[in-house]
């Protein structure tokens, strides 16, 4: 596993990228000092529309980065693309955190905090327009962006469920 830069790792043996979203540090005080733990996020994408996000704690950072690499792995879900921008507007809620998203054209890249960035980019989605409202604690921010995510549906999806063309939807 090699690590490249601003901590995205790439195994060589799986086509999935990982990158860390945020480390936490908790400290807990006992007799002798302080006993310090690690909370990591990370998002796991194949940036062909497959991400997952995991949670890892462990007492060494590179260990909470490898547990939250595996969660994230077990929660892969499939994000519907338009070419590489999402089909339509959508707002994901989790907590007090809300995340909206809207499509854009080619050529304006993805406008978003670091949370949301990592996983759009893993996800595969190239042109965006996100803003993060409320609140902006990454965990909820993540999950936010996520349950946005899930909510996507394509426009043959929707032509289907309704028994009609692309055409006439759009």
């Amino acid at each position: 596993m090699a690590v490249g830069q601003q901590g995205v790792r790439h195994h060589e043996d799986s086509e999935f990228e990982d990158k860390v979203i945020h480390i936490n540090r908790c400290a807990k005080v006992v007799k002798g000092g302080r006993r310090f733990s690690f909370a990591a996020i990370v998002v796991v994408g194949d940036k062909k529309g497959q991400v997952g996000v995991g949670l890892g704690k462990a007492g060494e950072v590179p260990e909470a980065i490898k547990k939250a690499g595996k969660q994230a792995k077990k929660n892969l879900m499939r994000v519907p693309l338009e070419g590489n921008t999402i089909p339509h507007e959508v707002v994901g809620r989790f907590g007090a955190s809300q995340v909206l998203m809207k499509p854009a054209p080619e050529g304006t890249g993805i406008i978003a905090s670091s949370s949301v960035r990592a996983i759009l980019e893993v996800a595969g989605v190239q042109n965006i327009l996100t803003k993060s409202i409320r609140r902006d604690n990454p965990h909820n921010v993540v999950r936010a962006t996520l349950e946005g995510l899930r909510t996507l549906r394509s426009f043959s999806t929707i032509a289907k469920a309704r028994g009609k063309t692309v055409g006439e939807i759009l």
